[in-house]
């Protein structure tokens, strides 16, 4: 499995890598630090013309140039991307980003825990559902 981290935030990616990395299964990380940089990813562009598709999209909100909000209704709404599963993987519990990133169809929403332990434990069982348990479009 490939997982794309759209992330800005290096501590935090830090800890979602080794998260994942710790798994059972560990899949392939990638890292894009702002939204334009994660279509950039996505459409194969610029430095990134040689990226691989990813399976699943942790997309955090609050980022430079191109906010977590927009990058999602981008992805949603094309027909080549739409079917990428996202789990939008943020800092806010706020009821209006929760609204609109389902809005934008995420797959789920997850506020990311304050101690390490429980941002370790929900990562991984992200990883384990969208690898051992989910079915991918294209698997």
């Amino acid at each position: 499995m490939t997982v794309l981290v759209v992330d800005d935030d290096d501590a935090d990616t830090l800890m979602i890598r080794e998260a994942l990395e710790s798994a059972d299964h560990p899949p392939t990380v990638y890292r894009v630090v702002d939204g334009q940089e994660a279509l950039d990813y996505l459409y194969q562009r610029g430095e990134h013309a040689e990226s691989q598709r990813p399976d699943l999209v942790l997309l955090d909100l609050n980022m430079p140039r191109l906010g977590g909000h927009e990058v999602l209704a981008h992805i949603k709404s094309d027909p080549g991307l739409k079917t990428i599963p996202i789990v939008v993987l943020t800092t806010s519990s706020a009821a209006e980003d929760i609204l609109a990133s389902y809005g934008e169809h995420a797959n789920a929403f997850v506020t990311k825990p304050m101690d390490l332990d429980s941002f370790e434990s929900v990562v991984q069982l992200i990883n384990r559902f969208y690898s051992e348990i989910a079915v991918r479009p294209g698997v």
